[in-house]
């Protein structure tokens, strides 16, 4: 199936690529925060070129699964984004999250600029200091390459599959692997929240 298509970026507008464990998940967490124009599902972190989700899930491409964030700076910053990030995924887990294992399933983080990577690892470090997890974090955080966009059917998936039952594995998925890890960002930065989500 053919790749999505990446956005045009808006004036003013930023964009931002973060990895932490299966994209259905991490896409809806940060599509749910204010500022936040589009997220698109796909890989990056990897080897391969235009790689598939087949060839992904072989574990030999080097991509993790990742969500690429366009955002207004002005109404979000890169600080709160990459804040949101940490929190709606553990990112203590070396190579996966929760069931899903493997690099494809890595925690990563990535800059585009020497500010971002200050940025990014200045917010490990706070975390880190306030013990919000037992463990401390083990995110990578490295130069951003390139993005490739998954397949059109991975856009979205959550919003558009979470209360479909004729899909036995793919709801059982969603309601015991990923609305949990969108739950905790709902939790966490509820103020960084768009107005309908604040209210779930």
């Amino acid at each position: 199936m053919a790749p999505a298509k990446l956005p045009v970026l808006k004036p003013g507008e930023a964009v931002a690529t973060f990895g932490g464990g299966c994209f259905w998940a991490m896409s809806e967490a940060m599509s749910e925060l204010r500022g936040v124009s589009t997220v698109i599902s796909g890989y990056a972190g990897g080897t391969t070129k235009n790689p598939t989700y087949e060839e992904v899930c072989t574990k030999t491409t080097g991509h993790a699964e990742t969500a690429q964030v366009y955002y207004d700076p002005k109404v979000i910053s890169y600080e709160k984004l990459a804040e949101a990030f940490f929190y709606a995924h553990n990112p203590t887990q070396v190579n996966g999250q929760g069931p899903d294992e493997g690099p494809d399933y890595r925690s990563i983080a990535f800059y585009r600029t020497p500010e971002e990577k200050a940025i990014l690892l200045s917010v490990i470090k706070n975390i880190n200091a306030s013990k919000h997890y037992n463990a401390p974090i083990v995110t990578e955080v490295v130069p951003f390459n390139v993005f490739y966009p998954a397949e059109k059917y991975h856009q979205e998936y959550y919003r558009l599959h979470l209360n479909d039952m004729s899909g036995e594995f793919n709801s059982g998925y969603l309601r015991g692997v990923s609305e949990p890890k969108v739950l905790k960002l709902r939790a966490a930065e509820k103020a960084q929240l768009k107005p309908e989500f604040q209210k779930m």
